[in-house]
């Protein structure tokens, strides 16, 4: 499965122009599920709040995440979309980061484009909260949990 990505911050949704976040040149993996281990190689682009940062998430077991999700409620969220590219067009979204209600704990969000709706990068949760609100996608809330390291900025 992989991360969702973000949306235009809500502030340009209506008429107003705004300025894209630059784009990272690849996203080296198709989400965290696929990561191939510990440390730096784990290591992936997410965006927060337009900012795009360095993440490193580790898919926690089954039964771990199961008894997490069933009794832990302050979970973050992590979105992402499955793209079918070699190379994920689309950058994960958090929905917080260090000292905004930050959990090392990300249950996963699958972003699906509802039909006559272009897929596009989102840059914020707000953004994707809103697209969902609009009826431009839905979200499916995975069975999968991580443990995501915020590295730092880009």
């Amino acid at each position: 499965m992989v991360l969702a990505a973000g949306i235009f911050i809500t502030a340009c949704q209506k008429s107003q122009q705004c300025n894209v976040p630059p784009q990272p040149q690849q996203n080296t993996a198709h989400s965290a599920s696929h990561k191939s281990g510990n440390g730096v190689q784990g290591s992936m682009s997410a965006y927060y709040d337009s900012v795009l940062f360095t993440i490193n998430p580790k898919q926690l077991p089954d039964d771990v995440a199961a008894n997490l999700l069933a009794h832990n409620k302050s979970l973050n969220t992590i979105y992402e979309m499955e793209t079918g590219d070699e190379v994920d067009l689309f950058v994960p979204v958090l929905d917080a980061i260090q000292k905004d209600g930050f959990n090392p704990l990300w249950q996963e969000v699958e972003i699906t484009f509802t039909p006559g709706h272009t897929p596009r990068q989102f840059y914020s949760d707000d953004q994707v909260l809103t697209a969902e609100a609009n009826g431009e996608i839905t979200l499916n809330h995975t069975n999968e949990v991580y443990r995501c390291s915020v590295i730092g900025h880009k």
